[in-house]
């Protein structure tokens, strides 16, 4: 099967132009550039729930880091990537990688096999420890796109980054849904949490208000495919 069919088949999202770069946003919520080769995933938030449990005492369900391994396996095996792109916070915290189970620290060495990975600094995470494999950057430029954690008010065209968890709120017929959510102007990319324990952001919040000063649209992770929603249709939460 040819690799354009192959990936008509896999890659059940939303095919944009991002300064002029093709992009696909992948049902998932992960970024796929398929001319690289190269699968992007933001706010994993690993072992949220056990720093949750360290810091405060306060006990979340110890299956977060799991969870989101599985469904990042998921979208790994679908597509085979070159390369896998953490876009920070991959970890909640520095130690993060100290805390993970066993079973857990396998699955990511499973998923790095054969193919590049790159660990992305965060707020939460500003240097990955050793024993995670890959490699660690602050920013990764790939063709005319800039990766980074952290979006920036004055940042060039082509920027993707992370870090504000976006959601969108629509109603219709008298019911309520949110959903996490990519956020877009065709000229900048801002891309939803992956981690299973990430919170969300309304995109009505005046944080995104300086990233798109002249509107965007919000595309919202539904069942099995995604949906390009105007930012007049966004509710508040």
């Amino acid at each position: 099967m040819a690799q354009s069919q192959r990936l008509e088949k896999t890659v059940k999202g939303t095919d944009l132009s991002l300064a002029g770069q093709a992009v696909s946003l992948d049902r998932s919520g992960a970024l796929w550039l398929a001319e690289h080769r190269t699968l992007v995933v933001s706010d994993l938030h690993l072992e949220k729930g056990s720093a949750y449990a360290s810091r405060s005492g306060q006990f979340l369900p110890p299956y977060d880091t799991r969870e989101t391994l599985v469904q990042l396996h998921e979208v790994v095996q679908r597509l085979d990537p070159a390369c896998v792109v953490a876009l920070g916070d991959s970890f909640h915290d520095d130690r993060g990688p100290e805390r993970m189970e066993p079973g857990d620290r396998a699955m990511v060495a499973a998923l790095q096999e054969g193919r590049d990975w790159v660990w992305i600094a965060g707020n939460h995470d500003a240097a990955v420890s050793e024993g995670v494999g890959g490699r660690y950057c602050e920013t990764l430029a790939i063709g005319g796109l800039t990766l980074r954690h952290e979006p920036l008010a004055g940042a060039e065209a082509g920027e993707v980054a992370g870090h504000l968890h976006p959601c969108g709120k629509v109603s219709m017929r008298g019911r309520s849904v949110r959903r996490r959510c990519f956020i877009s102007d065709g000229h900048r990319l801002v891309m939803p949490a992956f981690g299973a324990y990430a919170g969300g952001l309304n995109v009505r919040d005046a944080a995104f208000e300086p990233l798109f000063p002249k509107g965007f649209t919000a595309y919202l992770l539904g069942d099995g495919r995604v949906f390009a929603i105007g930012r007049s249709m966004l509710g508040r939460d």
